[in-house]
This record gives C-alpha cells, sequence and structure tokens, in this order.
C-alpha cells in the first residue's frame, strides 16, 4: 500500500497479520480480507483518524520477542517508554529489548517507534531509521516529550 512514509508491503500468515516492510511491489498484490482490513486501518491511522489497530496478528519468534512485541503493544498512542521501562517490567536487559523492538515484524501495527533509549530517541529499522521514528512520533504528538 502506498503510505506517507512510502511502499509498504503487508503479509499475511494462516489468518494473521504477519510482517510490514517498506518497499516491496507495487500494490496489486495479494488481496485478501485482511489485507484490506489492514490497509483501511493503516490508512484511517495516517489520516489522524485511527489510533489502534484491530487486527489478527502473528508473531513468529521466541517467547522473549512475543513478550517484547506485546509489551510494545501496550504503550497507548502519544505516549512514549523506554528500552529501560520495558526491561524493568519483562525482567530483561535494555539491550534484550533494543533486539527485540529491531525484530519487531509489524512496525506500526506493533508500535515499536514509541520505545526511546534513556537519553534520545534510540533506534528504529524500518523506512528510513530515524527520520521515519520522528514522523511517526510528530504524526502521534509524541514529539513534544524528546524534541
Amino acid at each position: 500500500m502506498p503510505g506517507p512514509l512510502g511502499l509498504l508491503t503487508l503479509t499475511e500468515t494462516g489468518g494473521a497479520l504477519s510482517a510490514l516492510r517498506w518497499g516491496g511491489e507495487a500494490p496489486g498484490g495479494a488481496d485478501t480480507p485482511l489485507l484490506r482490513r489492514a490497509t483501511a486501518q493503516l490508512k484511517a491511522y495516517f489520516a489522524g483518524q485511527s489510533r489502534a489497530f484491530d487486527l489478527p496478528l502473528r508473531i513468529d519468534g521466541s517467547a522473549t520477542q512475543q513478550a517484547v512485541c506485546a509489551a510494545i503493544a501496550a504503550i497507548p498512542f502519544g505516549e512514549t517508554r523506554t528500552y529501560g521501562d520495558l526491561a524493568r517490567a519483562l525482567g530483561l536487559s535494555p539491550q534484550a529489548v533494543g533486539q527485540g523492538c529491531g525484530g519487531n515484524p509489524l512496525p506500526i501495527v506493533i508500535p515499536c517507534h514509541r520505545v526511546l533509549g534513556r537519553n534520545g530517541l534510540g533506534g528504529f529499522s524500518g523506512g528510513t531509521g530515524i527520520e521515519t521514528k520522528v514522523w511517526l512520533l510528530r504524526h502521534e504528538g509524541a514529539a513534544g516529550l524528546l524534541i
């Protein structure tokens, strides 16, 4: 799907959304009810008409990866947490949380852009990196918290 951050490619596996990647092929690929629903919800998010996603998600990976993704998904729209905040809540190291963020297969839907470093933005592996993270935080009105 085209979006304000470039072309996004959505993947469905076993009836659940399993990946969101930047780039990919031009629109016109697989078309399923779930992918149409996910596209509509992303368009509403980008248009400022929606703050949450209601989609079946599939997170392949370790129990740690799944726990990190669940903790990220619980961060409300427009709010942020630090890697340390999530690490304390999950009983992990901040580095493990950072690796979990980097392994998030569904950025935006699982809003890893809301996870910050103790003294700054931290990283972001989607889109154009930090520029994309800043755009998403500003879109949600969270930028005033850090920039």
